[in-house]
């Protein structure tokens, strides 16, 4: 026998601002992501017998992609004024 599926409400659909913001923020997002990743391997590493020297260095990696990527955030969009002729 089927049941019936409630509906979800449907909600408007992001503004061009929001999903502007989530351009602009798209790199750190990617970098926390990668982080993630790099830290669930860390703690799978152990069924293998530990961590690798290159399982640190993704790890490292990861974190110095996310320092770089959040400086670079507030700068993305900056506008450069121009100097009166």
């Amino acid at each position: 026998m089927l049941r019936a599926v409630p509906e979800v409400p449907v909600f408007a659909e992001p503004t061009a601002a929001e999903l502007a913001a989530i351009d602009r923020e798209w790199p750190l997002i990617a970098a926390e992501l990668d982080l993630l990743d790099a830290e669930i391997t860390l703690l799978y590493a152990e069924d293998r017998g530990g961590p690798t020297e290159f399982d640190w260095r993704r790890l490292r990696r990861a974190e110095a992609r996310i320092t770089r990527a959040a400086v670079d955030l507030p700068t993305r969009d900056a506008v450069v004024p121009r100097r009166a002729a």
